[in-house]
Parts: structure tokens; sequence; C-alpha cells
């Protein structure tokens, strides 16, 4: 499958000008304890059951999710290979259990459905809805409008409004040089905000309190842990229990990324804590899952929780400033949970940036892709 376009993007800022420093969001120390991890006794609930929890699937349905989403990512792999130039993204459909690979010429058909996956044929595809959306990102910011997204399955691009703004939208597509056609406009009375109060896996402190994202190496070797960006600047120091450590690479905003290196105290596990639900998820890798699979969220403040990959490639308008190239997801999320990991399976899939709503009536939560960190930084993820 070709890589997240968010890989250009978290290359150009963090290799091109070295450290890029983020913009501190005024991050406050969450009130009351800090939430602990499970000791390794504690009674486990497993994806499959965190699945039923979270998707109201029965055992059988979460069985039969995890082992059709595992056949669908060799599957994928294999069709986009087939569908080359003309590949233009894919869709997974958790209810109907099917893979669709979207290409952008009718002759790739037979390739993609010979390797296993149903085929659509779209005007757009990933790259050209990429495009729009960067077109979108270089306008001037238009008040009222809090996101923009490429939605693969619908071959258009999102663009989400407040209720009752009066954003001017038209003006929008006209300074950003795209075709009203190629877009749908959507309104949210939901205001994207940082989640400032973070952990992820376990809490850190560095002011506030942020998300361990996933253990990690730097490009030395040296041990640490990728995290969101605007949870600190570079050189910003970080407390986790008898554990120091240092923002050394911090990218916010336009894109959300981080690396926290240990100076003292480290020591990596491939571990995700999945707090009230007990136990831990392994990491054994960070393959990127397609749009539509099960994904679920750690976090400090509301635990471990599920949903579904929405769409990849969404620029969100905080406050604070736009980032872009987040992944959207239907996971809930509070202040508190920034940083923290996504994982669907086995697989790593990004850190907690942001969202709207909470846990108790849902909401929207986007990530940062941790693959880009990866490749631009030469972090290496514990896998083992």
């Amino acid at each position: 499958m070709r890589p997240s376009p968010v890989v250009s993007a978290i290359g150009t800022g963090a290799l091109a000008f070295g450290m890029v420093l983020a913009a501190a969001p005024g991050a406050l120390a969450a009130p009351g304890p800090l939430p602990q991890a499970p000791s390794p006794e504690s009674e486990a609930v497993s994806m499959q059951e965190a699945l039923e929890r979270d998707l109201g699937l029965t055992p059988f349905e979460a069985e039969e999710l995890l082992t059709a989403q595992d056949t669908a990512s060799e599957v994928d792999e294999a069709a986009a290979e087939a569908a080359g130039d003309a590949y233009g993204g894919s869709v997974f459909d958790t209810e109907s259990m099917e893979l669709t690979v979207l290409v952008t010429d009718s002759t790739a058909v037979g390739a993609v459905e010979a390797a296993g996956a149903e085929a659509e044929v779209v005007s757009h595809g990933t790259e050209g809805l990429d495009a729009i959306v960067q077109d979108l990102n270089e306008a001037d910011t238009e008040p009222g409008v809090v996101g923009w997204y490429p939605d693969v399955e619908g071959d258009t691009v999102v663009l989400e409004v407040l209720e009752g703004s009066g954003a001017d939208v038209d003006a929008l597509l006209a300074d950003a040089g795209v075709d009203a056609s190629a877009v749908e406009v959507t309104t949210t009375s939901e205001q994207p905000e940082m989640y400032a109060n973070i952990i992820g896996g376990l809490a850190y402190t560095m002011g506030g309190r942020c998300s361990v994202g996933f253990p990690a190496t730097n490009a030395s070797g040296q041990p640490g842990f990728v995290t969101a960006g605007h949870c600190g600047t570079v050189g910003t120091r970080v407390s986790i229990g008898n554990g120091r450590g240092v923002f050394e690479r911090s990218v916010f905003p336009g894109n959300d990324a981080a690396f926290v290196r240990g100076t003292s105290n480290f020591t990596l596990t491939n571990l995700v804590s999945r707090y009230n639900s007990g136990g831990y998820a392994n990491v054994t890798g960070h393959s990127q899952a397609p749009i539509g699979s099960s994904v679920c969220r750690s976090g400090s403040t509301t635990g471990w929780h599920c949903g579904t990959i929405q769409a990849r490639g969404q620029s969100v308008s905080y406050p604070q400033g736009t980032v872009y190239n987040m992944t959207r997801t239907s996971v809930c999320a509070e202040p508190g949970d920034s940083g923290g990991s996504f994982i669907s399976g086995t697989q790593a899939q990004g850190v907690t940036s942001g969202g709207s709503g909470n846990c108790t009536w849902g909401g929207t939560t986007y990530y940062q892709e941790v693959t880009p960190m990866v490749n631009s930084w030469g972090v290496q993820l514990r896998t083992s």
C-alpha cells in the first residue's frame, strides 16, 4: 500500500528545517491523581472484547471482524500493487467485511479483482483528493470552517462548517481555486480543541499532563517515546514516574508529532495500556490499517476505547493552529488523552492529537500517523 501523504509533510518540516519548535498550547495539569497502568495480573480485556463493548458486537461478530480485517490487510497490499498508478485508495466495510479498492482507470479493475478485492472506478482517488486538500491548506483561513478531509469512499473532499457561523465557503473555494463540485459542505456543532492535558499509554508531565504514544528509540538508539507535538517545544523537560526525559523533536502546528528522549530511568516495552479494560496490548509493527478498520485508543483520562478509521488526510483548524494530514476516527477521547496510542490489532497507527465530543456522548478524534515519524526521524518503535 502507498504510504500516507503525511510522510512528506513531516519530512519537509523536520528534515529541511531541523528541529521545528512546537507552539505551547497552555496545557494544564489534570485535576486529581494520575490514573495508573494496570498490573500484568489485572483481568485483561482483549481487543475482541473491547470491540464487543464499543461497537456493540457479539463475540462471534468481533472475532469474525478481526479475522476479516487481517485478511483484508493482506489482500489490500496485493491489490494496491496490482492497481499501480491507478490506485485510488482502499475502504474496508466493517458490516459487510468487504474490502473495496478504488481505481482511477477502468483498465485496472481486472488486476484488482484478480488480487481478491472488489474494485470501483472513481474520478479523483487519493492523489486527486489530496491535491484538493492541499489547495485548501494553502488558502486563507475562513472563520467558521473547522476542518476538511478527503472522503475516499465518496470521492469528494468534505468541508466542515460550524452551524450559524456564516462562514463564506464560496470565498474559501475561490481563494483555493477548488471546484465546488469536488467538495461536500457539512455543518457541525462541534469545535475541535486540543486535548492539552495528555498521556498515551502512561501519563507524563511537563507542566501539564500528556500521554505516551509508543516507546521508541531515536536514530542514535537512545530510548524515548513518540507523542503529540503540541504537548511541548524542543527542550521541554518531562517526568514519568521516576524517569526523566526531554522533547528532542517537536512539530506543531502543521503536523502534531514529537519524540521525547529519555535522560534517566527509561525502560522500554512494546506494550500499550488498556487501563480500565485491564492488561496490555502488544505492538508488533506499524503497518497502516485500511480506512474503515477498527482501531483502539489508550489515554490517561478515559482509558481504552475503540471505534473505526473514517478518513485520512484530514486538515483540522484548531484555535492554536491548523494541522494537516490527520487521521479521523469515531473513537471518543477527552482532555488528558492527547499524545496517546492508537492501535489496530497489533499494529501501531498514531498518536492522539485532538477532537470534539467526549466519552459520554461520543465525538470525533484525530491522530497523527506514526509511520512518518519513523521514516522522517529514524525513530524505531519497540516491537518486542
